[in-house]
């Protein structure tokens, strides 16, 4: 009974507190929110400001702590420079020549030689992972699942996940994709002179190669017609012509007509399609086909990941000290 008592009596309590607390709320206070957000929606959305324009910004710790996020041992001059562009170059030297500086010194280089060499190290890195990863997949295919990778736009969105866009140091703010995708390509040359090429492809494959993981790599290859691709895919593998033959089909004029179709080359079955007409279904007969060909089947083993640089150096290319680009064996 006690416990009771003294339960209402706390209730009561706080129920006295929150009237007293919404008395202290004056009249004018709701109107004056309500001047303010009118004011605030005729002004406009204020202008996106860089991150080191707040007073608590470090550059040289966010350096710092963008190595560490991603667990990398880079140098810090040369990470620096990584995101150091030219436009900021240029900036700074007009700003010290308008006060009278006639040689400005700005302590630090732009990095146009970083994404020179970073792209070329993105793109041999991700076709060598696709040659090792997708054995079976012809040359061709693989150059259009690397460009889906090392696209600007696909590299742009990779760099600005890893918070590269408060660190650029350009004339020009907002950041757009350019900047976001060169600045990655840095990036990658940037750790490459700092930790060497089995860090960098690592890198390379755990945040570009791994954009296929739970994806239909059809998604990245466009073949407009299926039939003539398996047609030219036999011939040059030394295989009978593909041949298309109706295998059932039901409803045969009729809204809910299904056709089956299946494929044969030197009387073994291919590929099966299915589809409301005959010419749709021998295109997914064609489709099925080259995905078992391929090795790239809906139920294919998945992607593997765990590809270190010396399983794909079959497929990398190396400068020799005559500058030549030879093969490794």
């Amino acid at each position: 009974m006690m416990l009771f008592s003294v339960t209402r009596s706390l209730l009561r309590g706080a129920q006295r507190l929150d009237i007293h607390r919404n008395r202290d709320v004056h009249r004018w206070v709701a109107p004056t929110l309500r001047e303010l957000r009118r004011r605030r929606e005729k002004m406009g959305s204020e202008a996106a400001l860089p991150r080191s324009s707040h007073s608590d910004w470090n550059y040289s710790a966010e350096i710092f702590a963008f190595g560490k996020r991603l667990q990398e041992s880079f140098d810090a001059n040369v990470l620096q420079q990584a995101f150091t562009h030219q436009s900021f170059i240029e900036q700074e030297t007009r700003k010290q020549a308008a006060v009278g500086i006639e040689q400005p010194v700005l302590g630090v280089s732009d990095n146009r030689e970083l994404i020179a060499q970073g792209e070329q190290l993105v793109a041999e890195y991700v076709e060598a992972f696709l040659l090792t990863a997708l054995p079976r997949l012809p040359r061709q295919f693989i150059a259009s699942v690397r460009e889906a990778l090392t696209s600007e736009a696909q590299l742009a969105h990779v760099s600005a996940h890893l918070g590269t866009k408060d660190i650029i140091m350009a004339a020009e703010f907002s950041i757009d994709d350019a900047l976001l995708a060169s600045t990655l390509k840095a990036i990658v040359a940037a750790l490459q002179r700092s930790s060497g090429d089995e860090r960098c492809f690592l890198f390379v494959r755990d945040f570009l190669c791994g954009q296929l993981n739970q994806r239909d790599l059809y998604e990245y290859l466009e073949i407009a017609d299926p039939l003539r691709t398996l047609q030219e895919y036999c011939k040059e593998r030394g295989l009978a012509d593909p041949e298309p033959r109706l295998i059932g089909n039901v409803g045969r004029n009729t809204l809910l007509a299904a056709h089956q179709v299946g494929i044969y080359s030197d009387r073994k079955l291919l590929g099966t399609g299915y589809g409301e007409s005959q010419t749709v279904a021998v295109e997914e007969a064609a489709r099925d086909c080259l995905r078992q060909l391929f090795g790239t089947e809906l139920h294919m083993k998945p992607v593997n990941f765990t590809l270190t640089l010396s399983d794909c150096a079959q497929h990398l290319t190396r400068r020799s000290a005559s500058g030549k680009v030879e093969k490794r064996q």
